[in-house]
């Protein structure tokens, strides 16, 4: 008889209970509910205990208030405490369709790997700005299918917001890395760890129809600064892992340096020479309207695609002329 896999959820809290209300009844309206909850709540001052325990007769949930130190180090607190044969981390801004567990369990009794992870996607119900920032954030002109939704571009690296690994993949690395890679605490550490997995050999894996509704930013000033930090950070992990510095990873940077070009360039001779930038916020009109089947979303979404080659391209040319041109360390204390 084949062993049925146990499965634990692991969710990091941070003065977040209205976010933490819709994943667990998104958990409760799972086609498949054995596996188990468990809540770490990272020092917040308004803690989502009550909420767990509105819960507790739809599936098994722990639930652990501890000081803050960030979600990595508070998604290792949780697979101390876990019984599952797969840890699966969870960011609270994220929302389960009905059918997630029942994928990720088939996909990993059919093809048993060391780590995986899964894609996001909008929800129909989200606002305009998170589903423009949503498509900011995953398409393929903007992140070049690097953040979940291509396993073709290279060895795929699954990231914390929809990623679950063994308990011998914690014990052999360690788990979440606690150092900082940017200005924020929450910036790099599963890019590191992804990286840490494949190297000590792993087996890591995308599971296509586990996604989940990601609702990330709702701000437009939060997102310039989340993308900025990731930017940084790119730039930081390669000088721990400097084969993960790819090509691809200067394309925000070589926009944003291109653009700004042609606009002084422009300004000095013709308006036609922005036409380039006019043809690609064209296509990113068209292939978010195609996505999304809404004129406001898809005019948001040049916007919010132009924040995220910015931000990130800056964050990285930063870091980049600091770290590798200066070899100095930069300083990302709070």
């Amino acid at each position: 008889m084949q062993h049925e896999l146990k499965l634990s959820l692991i969710v990091p809290v941070y003065n977040r209970p209205d976010e933490v209300m819709e994943l667990l009844q998104s958990l409760a309206n799972q086609n498949d509910k054995d596996f188990e909850l468990i809540v770490v709540e990272d020092g917040s001052n308004v803690p989502c205990e009550d909420i767990c325990n509105q819960f507790k007769g739809e599936f098994p949930i722990q639930y652990f208030f501890k000081e803050n130190t960030g979600p990595g180090l508070s998604r290792n607190y949780g697979v101390e405490r876990a019984n599952g044969d797969y840890c699966i981390f969870l960011d609270s801004d994220c929302v389960l369709p009905p059918q997630y567990i029942y994928e990720v369990r088939s996909f990993l009794t059919a093809n048993p790997v060391d780590a995986f992870g899964g894609p996001d996607a909008a929800d129909k119900g989200f606002s305009r700005n998170q589903k423009a920032i949503n498509y900011a954030m995953t398409s393929f002109f903007t992140t070049g299918g690097i953040r979940g939704a291509s396993e073709k571009l290279e060895k795929f690296h699954p990231r914390s917001f929809n990623m679950g690994i063994t308990k011998e993949v914690y014990e052999k690395t360690g788990g979440f890395p606690t150092m900082r890679y940017a200005y924020t605490k929450a910036a790099g550490e599963d890019l590191d760890l992804s990286i840490q997995i494949i190297k000590a050999g792993f087996k890591t894996a995308l599971i296509p129809k586990a996604f989940v509704y990601h609702k990330r930013r709702t701000s437009i000033e939060q997102f310039v600064r989340q993308v900025y930090n990731f930017g940084i950070a790119r730039v930081t992990i390669s000088k721990i892992h400097p084969e993960s510095l790819k090509l691809l990873h200067f394309a925000p940077a070589i926009f944003t340096i291109g653009t700004l070009v042609l606009l002084v360039l422009s300004v000095l001779f013709s308006i036609w020479l922005m036409l380039p930038v006019a043809l690609f916020l064209l296509l990113i009109f068209v292939d978010s309207w195609q996505k999304n089947k809404n004129f406001e979303v898809a005019y948001l979404s040049m916007t919010t695609s132009l924040i995220q080659l910015f931000a990130y391209g800056i964050g990285f040319m930063q870091a980049f002329f600091v770290q590798r041109i200066l070899c100095r360390k930069m300083s990302f204390q709070e």
